[in-house]
């Protein structure tokens, strides 16, 4: 797989949060043209000692519940964290291993969201428009939005909504009976109800999605084998990152 799209990374706190703006214009959130067959679970570690991300693609075909393909890649991080900004940090690790993948999946399925955003451009938004394929993000905690209540039972679907319009940017999904729920919001090339749905159908007997659950399960694995020590540090400095204003918001 190649993307379509291609930005610099590199970039200071005003210009990443332009780039954000100016792409999320270009965001279609329909349904995918028929269901996906086979989706590519992505996730990423970060090594604080070596300031490393980790990547895994993990292709699953959803009928046969079969792992069809198994992808890595390690490569610096160049980007520090941010919350409202993380697609900068860990998107060029997820492009380099989604450029190794011997078939082109129907679907992404990240580790994030996707317009459950400040600014409604998620790494799940900003993955999927790079590469033009449907992608959703699945999240193991709310980022931003105000969470309605929601049933005990496998399937139950409950709104997050804008805290601002009150309009849905995403939902809260139980896909195990009496454990938490995961945040599902549509990124590109997808609705709400096909984003829940996929989710669903790629649940097995793990509170996540069984393709993100591999490729974290990979990402973990290749943390240990690389960085076993993994000492406690603080954050590296970035210097080719421009500081934001001061006073500016955390998540504007």
């Amino acid at each position: 797989m190649q993307p379509v799209r291609r930005h610099p990374w590199r970039v200071g706190y005003e210009q990443a949060v332009a780039i954000q703006q100016r792409l999320r214009a270009q965001l279609r959130l329909e349904p995918p043209a028929r269901p996906p067959e086979t989706v590519a679970g992505l996730d990423v570690a970060y090594s604080r000692r070596t300031h490393t991300l980790y990547a895994a693609a993990v292709v699953w075909r959803i009928a046969e519940a079969r792992v069809l393909e198994v992808r890595h890649a390690i490569v610096p991080c160049r980007f520090p964290y941010i919350p409202g900004l993380f697609s900068f940090r860990e998107i060029p690790a997820l492009v380099a291993v989604l450029e190794r993948l011997a078939s082109r999946p129907d679907a992404l399925v990240c580790d994030g969201h996707g317009i459950a955003h400040p600014r409604r451009f998620g790494l799940a938004a900003h993955l999927g428009l790079l590469f033009d394929v449907p992608c959703v993000g699945v999240a193991k905690k709310r980022l931003w939005g105000i969470e309605l209540a929601l049933g005990p039972e496998r399937g139950e679907v409950a709104p997050l909504l804008d805290p601002h319009t009150a309009a849905p940017v995403g939902a809260l999904v139980r896909t195990r009976s009496g454990v938490k729920p995961v945040f599902v919001s549509p990124g590109h090339r997808f609705d709400f109800d096909a984003a829940v749905e996929l989710v669903l159908r790629c649940a097995g007997r793990f509170r996540l999605p069984e393709p993100t659950r591999r490729a974290h399960q990979e990402t973990v694995r290749l943390l240990r084998t690389h960085d076993p020590k993994r000492p406690a540090v603080r954050e590296r400095r970035y210097p080719d990152y421009v500081e934001r204003q001061p006073g500016a918001a955390a998540n504007a």
